[in-house]
């Protein structure tokens, strides 16, 4: 057997109704969609979402209440044990290293240290948001806060 020799089994494939090709074929003149009425125009037919004329699903359900406010400002939360795990005593934490250290993608987003965590290295703290636990487990460790630039 050769794979020229390959055919499928008889009966398996048909040809598809040719529509609208003469009435010698049988679906000529109305290509068999009957006479007149809705479903025989070009286009014709409900579209998705009709229910037979009563109002639509979609504009019966409320909208979503509330509003997103424009001026909202997200930081990027860090805890204190994953700064614990991460830096070593007397470094300083800030954002060009918690980008490299893989914390945050870039350096320039705004962070936010959270009081998670026991911290027992001095580290020098320089972000833009500090949690008022995360700043006295800081300070009781002998680190300190600075605002940054």
């Amino acid at each position: 057997m050769q794979l020229n020799d390959l055919r499928p089994a008889a009966g398996s494939r048909k040809n598809r109704k040719r529509l609208g090709r003469g009435n010698a074929s049988g679906t000529g003149t109305t290509a068999g969609r009957g006479t007149k009425g809705q479903l025989s125009r070009s286009g014709g037919g409900k579209g998705p979402g009709f229910e037979g004329g009563q109002m639509v699903l979609a504009m019966r359900l409320p909208k979503l209440p509330g509003f997103t406010n424009p001026n909202r400002v997200e930081y990027a939360p860090v805890n204190l044990s994953r700064l614990e795990a991460l830096y070593a005593d007397g470094e300083t934490v800030d954002g060009a290293s918690l980008c490299e250290k893989g914390v945050i993608k870039h350096e320039y987003e705004l962070v936010k240290v959270l009081g998670d965590g026991e911290l027992t290295k001095k580290l020098t703290v320089k972000v833009d948001k500090v949690s008022a636990s995360a700043k006295a487990k800081i300070e009781a460790a002998g680190g300190k806060v600075e605002q940054a630039c």
